[in-house]
């Protein structure tokens, strides 16, 4: 004896089955959103890094082709290989921590320990990413459900205050007129 489907059966999936409901998510997104913001500048600087390297290693490339045939493609091979892996490789970590993927918080937070070592600047900006990641509340935007929290609530948006943006664009300018003076 077979038994047919009916199609109109209501499903008969089981409640644990469905994915988690975020209870609150729109106050779970409002109290990370300042730190958020932040996390995600991380990704800014990944993608800057990863710019530089490729057009480093473009111009690099670029300068090897001047030498004779047989050294022009070892040395042509060595900087694709390590300028392009490395800036491609930074770029896909920003991508990936935009998205709050826990690898890329791994790979950060790696990055970020070998900066300590790049006195001054390199100590200051290492040291904030390393608070961002590992604090309570950079933990938590890497959680798995916090992604789903971000879809559930687009309508909530971050807007940086311009003293802020203010301040940090002094910074920049003092850090590039001091590595100006040190270099002239």
């Amino acid at each position: 004896m077979s038994v047919e489907a009916n199609p109109y059966a209501p499903p008969r999936a089981l409640v644990s089955d469905a994915s988690p409901v975020v209870e609150d998510a729109e106050a779970i997104r409002r109290e990370h959103l300042q730190h958020e913001a932040q996390v995600r500048s991380i990704a800014l600087l990944h993608w800057l890094s990863g710019a530089f390297l490729l057009s480093f290693g473009a111009m690099m490339v670029a300068g090897v082709l001047t030498l004779p045939p047989g050294a022009r493609i070892i040395n042509v091979l060595m900087f694709v290989t390590i300028f392009g892996g490395f800036g491609i490789t930074s770029i896909a970590i920003g991508r990936g921590i935009i998205k709050f993927q826990r690898w890329a918080r791994i790979a950060s937070i790696l990055i970020a320990i070998s900066g300590l070592l790049r006195f001054p600047f390199g100590t200051v900006i290492s040291g904030y990413v390393l608070y961002l990641l590992l604090s309570a509340k950079g933990r938590r935007l890497f959680k798995p459900d916090y992604p789903g929290i971000v879809d559930a609530t687009k309508h909530i948006d971050y807007r940086t205050p311009i003293l802020r943006l203010t301040v940090a664009g002094l910074l920049v300018l003092l850090a590039l007129a001091w590595y100006a003076e040190l270099r002239g």
